[in-house]
């Protein structure tokens, strides 16, 4: 195994994107590419190692940059603000996952036929909303992502296979915001999961998330099955 990282400079318009990519160098053919989408900070260390994560099993992992090359929030404030564009504007969101789809498939290292995404927080529901929208993706993974639809047409079916690892607990998706998703979800005609950690509140995988107070906690053992659950359901997907 020789696991290489390297930046992929894209453009969406005049905005300068920057991706990081990983993968296997050992590996002589094309295989499954999985998008990483971040969190509201916007991509950190923490999804670039989720891509390597990815390239260690097997996979192309392509953590993906909807703000901005070099964009990062340093506060709660700036992170909203970096994204609420994206929250009222759930097409130039869209936009930005399609794009980010478009450059995983044309990596030379990447099987274009076998591809799929998970996102942490925000990027949850960045992954959800690039399946409302009918990408032909193999599935999606939503971790700790907020759940709620675009305002407008819900009638596009989602071909993609989706999955939901959620904290019960969570403060920024309720349980009446899950039910609400399952219901569009089968609605849209998906193949749909959702695991739910009791006693789990927002943010589960992210080690740096410590305050109970605002809902943020990391809990080693909801990330460690969300973790596994994810591997398992790509490995299903891929196959």
């Amino acid at each position: 195994m020789a696991i290489r990282s390297i930046l992929h400079e894209y453009r969406d318009g005049a905005t300068a994107l920057r991706a990081s990519v990983s993968w296997d160098d050992a590996r002589a053919e094309p295989v499954p590419g999985v998008l990483v989408a971040h969190a509201w900070r916007g991509r950190t260390d923490f999804e670039d190692q989720k891509a390597v994560a990815l390239a260690k099993l097997g996979y192309v992992g392509f953590a993906l940059d909807l703000y901005g090359a070099g964009v990062t929030g340093r506060s709660p404030d700036e992170c909203r603000e970096l994204m609420q564009p994206f929250i009222e504007d759930r097409q130039l969101l869209q936009r930005r996952m399609h794009l980010a789809l478009t450059e995983l498939r044309a990596l030379t290292t990447v099987d274009n036929q076998r591809t799929a995404a998970i996102g942490y927080c925000f990027g949850g529901l960045c992954v959800l909303d690039l399946a409302r929208s009918g990408a032909d993706v193999n599935g999606v993974v939503s971790l700790h992502g907020l759940l709620n639809p675009p305002d407008g047409d819900k009638s596009q079916r989602i071909r993609s296979r989706v999955l939901i690892m959620h904290g019960w607990d969570d403060p920024m998706a309720s349980p009446n915001d899950v039910l609400a998703l399952a219901r569009e979800l089968s609605a849209r005609d998906a193949d749909w999961q959702v695991h739910a950690f009791g006693n789990t509140l927002h943010a589960f995988t992210n080690p740096a998330a410590a305050d109970p107070e605002s809902g943020l906690q990391y809990s080693a053992l909801a990330d460690s099955r969300s973790w596994q659950g994810t591997k398992n359901f790509l490995d299903e997907a891929f196959s």
